[in-house]
């Protein structure tokens, strides 16, 4: 970075390297007019600075928000199956599309893929922000996108997302009441198949759990951690139901998992909401679409990711913009919920 919060430009690497800007575009675009030497030495000057030529159309526009950036640390084809980030992405491309701007979305395998693609993408000019989700406990990306200056907008809480402008649902307050409507039902026994421990909106939900639990003078719950794969809540649900004590309702990060489990319960034979009740997130078309039907805590993603990039429309034409949360997931019920058998 040629000063703190500034992309380097052409003009610092030439001033750097000593030779003219035209030289620095002959090496980059490796044309004839210099010496192999003076490239080289001009390439290792840009990479000290962290600068890359901008290949691509201009990021931002005159008017409108430009290219923004989404990073997704998830398998192509579980993503693809996965309601809650298609519905997500929708909504941000809805509100890029208004102000004349686009979405460059990409999936990597790990934090350390993304943080140098961010690199890439900003150094090179190719987005004038990004949209950073599944937000970790001390996630490292959050220092290394504050030290490029790029401007974020943050999915989640805001005591993770540094000083980045987040948007957020309050899950503590959406699993406290899920809890609470099970035990009016009649629950003793509730148990909630969760998302990768190490996300900090999974770790948030999986307090709130055990202090719900506790507050309601019930049995802690078992939790377990998944990839919010339908194997894995799948697996996970057999390994609940099969228990000794099995669990009489089941509460889950997403619908697919709710889907997954309730495909188990009945090859196991189980009645639902009979024998054990189940509690989808998200509440996307599949939990309409089973039979019975899956109670699930909804709340509008398309509307979620049509606020976040609101937000990144302000933040990119320099606003200042506070954290705020988007609406709390509530209560649907419908079919897969009921009281237990006596």
């Amino acid at each position: 970075m040629s000063a703190a919060g500034r992309r380097p430009t052409i003009r610092d690497v030439a001033a750097r390297a000593g030779v003219s800007r035209a030289a620095v575009s002959l090496a980059f675009n490796d044309k004839p007019g210099v010496s192999e030497t003076t490239r080289a030495h001009i390439l290792e000057t840009a990479r000290q600075l962290g600068w890359e030529p901008n290949r691509s159309a201009r990021a931002r526009g005159p008017r409108g928000t430009g290219t923004v950036g989404l990073a997704i640390c998830r398998p192509a084809r579980q993503l693809g199956l996965e309601p809650f980030y298609m519905d997500f992405i929708s909504g941000i491309d809805s509100v890029l599309t208004e102000h004349s701007g686009a979405l460059l979305l990409r999936l990597v395998r790990d934090t350390d893929e993304e943080i140098e693609l961010q690199h890439h993408w900003w150094r090179s000019g190719q987005v004038a922000g990004s949209v950073l989700v599944d937000l970790r406990r001390d996630d490292p990306r959050v220092p290394a996108l504050a030290r490029l200056g790029m401007p974020v907008v943050a999915v989640g809480h805001p005591s993770l997302a540094g000083p980045f402008t987040a948007r957020w649902t309050d899950d503590g307050t959406a699993v406290t009441e899920a809890v609470r409507y099970l035990a009016a039902l009649g629950h003793r026994s509730i148990a909630r198949v969760g998302g990768p421990a190490e996300l900090g909106h999974s770790a948030l939900r999986r307090e709130a759990f055990t202090a719900a639990m506790a507050e309601l003078g019930l049995p802690e719950g078992r939790q377990s951690a998944t990839d919010y794969s339908g194997g894995a809540g799948a697996h996970a649900t057999r390994s609940l139901l099969a228990s000794a004590g099995r669990p009489t309702a089941i509460m889950y990060d997403n619908d697919l998992m709710a889907v997954a489990g309730l495909s188990v319960a009945a090859e196991m034979g189980l009645r639902v909401p009979a024998d054990v009740s189940l509690l989808a997130w998200d509440d996307s078309q599949l939990c309409r679409l089973t039979h019975p039907s899956l109670s699930a805590m909804s709340h509008d993603i398309h509307a979620f990711g049509a606020e976040v990039a609101r937000a990144m429309h302000d933040v990119i034409g320099g606003k200042r913009v506070s954290a705020r949360p988007v609406p709390t997931p509530t209560l649907t019920p419908r079919g897969s919920t009921g009281p237990p058998s006596p």
